[in-house]
């Protein structure tokens, strides 16, 4: 069936994909607000309200939430991200109803309980300690931080301690008012499910949802840098970056495939130079996230102490090879790599929802799987290569690292690799 989408007079968007075969139904709320809406003040305060919406409205309480969808057999569950939060269910295609009733009813209606904030703002806090305690991931959050100083964009999705325990339920209430609005939100469906009944159910229980214009945000910039912590650890967590691009850019879906052809999998050329050939990492891999108005591309690795700098070296040296070098069979096998992530994600109703209220989100429709692969198949070895090319020598790279890290090279090495201006380190 074809995706039908209904824009309602609140500016919220309803969304479907029709999967007539299938018993269940993936449903969710999608709201393009997250930690990079946020004052320097307010960081954290996004992912806090995901989980105070499971905590009490005035008509359920915190257990009745999860005890009348999980009475049918359904899921429930929330993410924070760098640029939208969701709320979504899994049922089966009979209790839509009862899903929708109940996301309905925690995000417009939760009570913000005293009791229920101090406590959950406890669980943030050993959420975040655990963080703190998981090198592989913080490493991440070192990254995103040195990319982008100072900006909300590179601020953890946490927050820290401190922001999260002064959050009071005034603020929530604030947040939550200010930024889920109509015109940024998007109820999305796929699996067994009737558009126009979702319609009606959507204009029942989103009734009184605000349609006031959300607060501008402001723009991201990639500034690149450094930030490094010695620890006593086994191995050292490392990622190197370089400036990515925005979604929106002509450019996007090249990057995703050079992040393909470099690291993407076990024949890229970093896998099989860094891992089999040299043994000196158990997994390498790159990547590449565009936002709406900035990217980052990066590399991914941990290695012991004695094998850090010659893994950094190679990295680069890998890069700086497959400038010029790029071949037809590369890029092939990274074009068939993204069309097979997009024809699986056709096979799982949860995916196919959160990939068409995104699409929404940003782009403001669903794009069609041709129009998608016809981008994907237009990109060629050339644009690939001056793609990276242009992405070294564009600003400093950055570097995060956490461990055994004094024989990591520091940026202005790594910088003067491409001849340029390192940024400062942290």
């Amino acid at each position: 069936m074809a995706v039908e989408i209904t824009e309602l007079p609140s500016g919220i968007t309803v969304v479907t994909h029709g999967m007539s075969h299938l018993a269940s139904t993936a449903l969710g709320v999608w709201v393009g607000a997250g930690s990079r809406s946020e004052e320097a003040s307010e960081n954290g305060i996004s992912h806090l309200l995901e989980h105070m919406a499971f905590k009490g409205t005035s008509k359920r309480s915190a257990v009745e939430i999860a005890e009348e969808i999980e009475n049918v057999g359904g899921e429930l569950n929330a993410a924070t991200s760098i640029e939208n939060t969701s709320y979504y269910a899994r049922v089966l295609a009979g209790d839509v109803a009862l899903a929708l009733d109940i996301l309905a009813d925690i995000l417009q209606d939760s009570v913000f309980d005293p009791e229920e904030l101090a406590r959950e703002k406890h669980v943030i806090g050993q959420e975040i300690g655990a963080a703190l305690d998981t090198p592989e991931d913080l490493v991440f959050d070192f990254f995103q931080e040195a990319a982008f100083p100072g900006q909300p964009i590179g601020r953890p999705i946490l927050g820290s301690v401190e922001t999260v325990t002064g959050f009071s339920d005034a603020a929530l209430k604030s947040y939550l008012n200010r930024h889920y609005t109509g015109s940024r939100t998007v109820i999305a469906a796929a699996g067994k499910v009737e558009h126009d009944e979702l319609v009606n159910l959507a204009l029942e229980k989103f009734e009184g949802y605000p349609a006031s214009p959300p607060p501008g945000e402001a723009n991201a910039a990639y500034r690149g840098g450094e930030k490094r912590e010695e620890r006593d650890l086994m191995e050292a967590q490392i990622v190197l970056g370089f400036p990515g691009t925005s979604y929106y850019a002509d450019d996007y879906t090249t990057a995703q495939i050079a992040a393909s052809v470099l690291g993407g999998g076990m024949s890229s050329r970093l896998f099989q130079e860094i891992r089999e050939k040299r043994g000196l990492c158990y997994s390498v891999y790159s990547f590449h996230w565009g936002f709406r108005d900035t990217g980052i591309f990066g590399v991914s690795a941990a290695t012991g102490e004695s094998d850090a700098q010659v893994l950094v070296e190679t990295t680069l040296d890998e890069i700086e090879r497959a400038i010029g070098t790029i071949s037809e069979a590369e890029v092939a096998r990274a074009k068939a790599q993204l069309r097979a992530g997009l024809l699986m994600t056709l096979e799982s109703p949860a995916a196919r929802a959160g990939q068409i209220a995104r699409q929404i989100l940003v782009h403001g429709r669903e794009i069609p799987l041709d129009e998608l692969v016809e981008k994907i198949d237009a990109v060629t070895p050339r644009l690939v290569s001056d793609y990276l090319a242009k992405m070294v020598v564009s600003a400093s790279p950055t570097l995060a690292a956490i461990g055994p890290i004094a024989d990591v090279p520091r940026l202005d090495a790594i910088a003067s690799r491409f001849g340029v201006a390192p940024a400062s380190a942290a």
